[in-house]
């Protein structure tokens, strides 16, 4: 028996959008089953989040998005009597411009969208990469704010000349609803634009890349009180009064709040994350950013976190790859269902297949099957023969890219890392759990798997008073949400495949 929510018991709603979904959550607390109380979500509305191509550029939907979140709301305020307040967490880096007339200036575009190819080594014969490290402390990667906006700028996109205001897409969707414009720290860190330190925008740099910046306004700390929710969205959701708290907006952000771990930020380390979705974030918590040449190095980033803590991490291709080798199947006329994928992998050979999810080949290709083969071609590995042999060197390759990246965080952080926490959707893949524990030779526990929501859900809290800290907000999580522990066994088996792909990865 599990604890259910009392329709007339104050709710917290959190919007969690991810790069394939989003979901309208219900949070709040009731009696448990063995007494005392818990926290316990609910989901009120799922609905689906994919880009749409246009010509050649790649675009989010965010009217649809917009309509689905005031179904969401909707259907939370027929349901629930009271509702003390409501927050957006999204994916990071992508943007909306608003100009004078608070219209978009067009539409927002989607971090995958190919007008950024080929922009890093433009951007570095601007500005060399090491000063853009040095004012930033992020790791490399063209979906980033600042090449984004570097690419229009080189275009010449009308769109940054009309632009009066700069939203994440958190942001965006919290000035729908409230009408007041912020630009939340912890979305704002994953955009290469602000200082890590001092958590202010690096705007010598953005005179050296020519891009405007009088649009951007000071960044918003999770746990504020943005303002009440509009009154023609009232009328539309049936929400009155309802105050919108910011949570930590950038989603991975939000998961990391809700790891069930000891204690907030330790300097030393002695646990990990991962916060498992169509993309993987791997890394630690710390008091404080690791600006460092090593840092630079090993390509990591230096991401804001609640109360100033800084999320020390590696962005990892995650379940992407797994995820459109299904959509890849779909159009070859296989519905393949996840558990059915996991199943037929668990059972293929191993490592008979080795691919990097973080090779360039893999970011958006117009299939990926297709893909992997000529992968498999160029690096002299034999042509895939099942689907199986796809589902399970998708799931392997992330678990190895996880064992290269925990021998970093420890290198970075100058620590012994005991236990890897997975959080987020892909916790519940227990062959990847499996894998993890096994390629990194470290227990991982896994759950919960609604992380997002739930670091929203009690960010909100914290924001009305209702929990005091992140440790207090910890131990309600553990109480309330189960998690499941997988043991390393057989760790010896994934040596010599982890060298073959660590060489794989160099030449490639």
């Amino acid at each position: 028996m599990t604890a259910e929510l009392d329709p007339q018991s104050p709710v917290h709603l959190a919007v969690d959008l991810g790069a394939s979904s989003g979901r309208v959550i219900a949070g709040g607390m009731a009696d448990g089953p063995s007494g005392g109380q818990q926290l316990v979500i609910r989901e009120m509305h799922r609905f689906a989040n994919h880009p749409v191509r246009v010509h050649d550029s790649l675009y989010w939907n965010v009217l649809s998005l917009w309509q689905n979140i005031q179904d969401g709301l909707t259907g939370a305020a027929n349901e629930f009597d009271q509702v003390r307040s409501v927050g957006v967490d999204t994916w990071g880096v992508d943007f909306a411009l608003i100009d004078r007339n608070d219209q978009m200036t067009g539409p927002v575009r989607c971090y995958r969208d190919p007008r950024t190819n080929g922009i890093l080594d433009k951007a570095f014969d601007r500005v060399p990469r090491e000063q853009i490290f040095q004012e930033t402390g992020l790791q490399f990667m063209q979906i980033n704010t600042l090449f984004q906006l570097f690419a229009a700028t080189e275009a010449g996109e009308t769109s940054l000349d009309a632009a009066r205001s700069f939203l994440m897409m958190g942001d965006l969707f919290h000035w729908l609803l409230t009408g007041e414009k912020s630009i939340e720290v912890t979305n704002a860190s994953t955009t290469q634009m602000l200082d890590p330190r001092t958590k202010k925008w690096c705007l010598d740099l953005l005179d050296g890349f020519g891009i405007p910046h009088s649009f951007l306004c000071e960044p918003t700390e999770p746990g504020t009180t943005l303002g009440k929710i509009l009154p023609s969205v009232s009328k539309i959701t049936g929400l009155v009064d309802v105050p919108v708290v910011v949570p930590a907006t950038h989603d991975t952000a939000s998961a990391v709040v809700a790891v069930p771990a000891d204690g907030f930020a330790p300097a030393r380390p002695d646990w990990c994350y991962i916060s498992s979705g169509t993309w993987s974030l791997m890394g630690c918590e710390l008091p404080a950013p690791k600006v460092t040449p090593l840092c630079g190095e090993l390509n990591f980033t230096n991401e804001g976190g609640v109360r100033n803590s800084t999320r020390l991490l590696k962005n990892i291709g995650g379940l992407w790859v797994f995820q459109q080798i299904r959509q890849a199947m779909a159009r070859r006329g296989h519905d393949a269902q996840w558990a059915e994928m996991a199943a037929q992998a668990a059972d293929a050979k191993p490592f008979e297949l080795l691919i990097d999810p973080d090779h360039g080949d893999f970011l958006a290709p117009p299939d990926m099957i297709d893909a992997i083969e000529a992968f498999a071609a160029k690096t002299g590995q034999k042509k895939p023969e099942s689907p199986a042999t796809l589902y399970r060197a998708a799931l392997e390759g992330l678990a190895l890219r996880y064992r290269a990246c925990l021998a970093m965080l420890e290198q970075l952080t100058d620590s012994e890392i005991k236990t890897i926490h997975i959080v987020g959707g892909g916790s519940q893949n227990e062959l990847l759990c499996q894998m993890t524990a096994d390629a990194c030779n470290r227990p991982v526990v896994a759950g919960p798997a609604e992380a997002t929501a739930i670091g929203n859900v009690v960010m909100q809290m914290l924001g009305t008073g209702q929990l005091n800290s992140i440790e207090e907000a910890r131990v309600l999580i553990r109480d309330s949400f189960a998690a499941k522990r997988f043991e390393p066994s057989d760790a010896s088996v994934w040596d010599a495949p982890a060298e073959r792909f660590n060489q794989l990865a160099t030449e490639s």
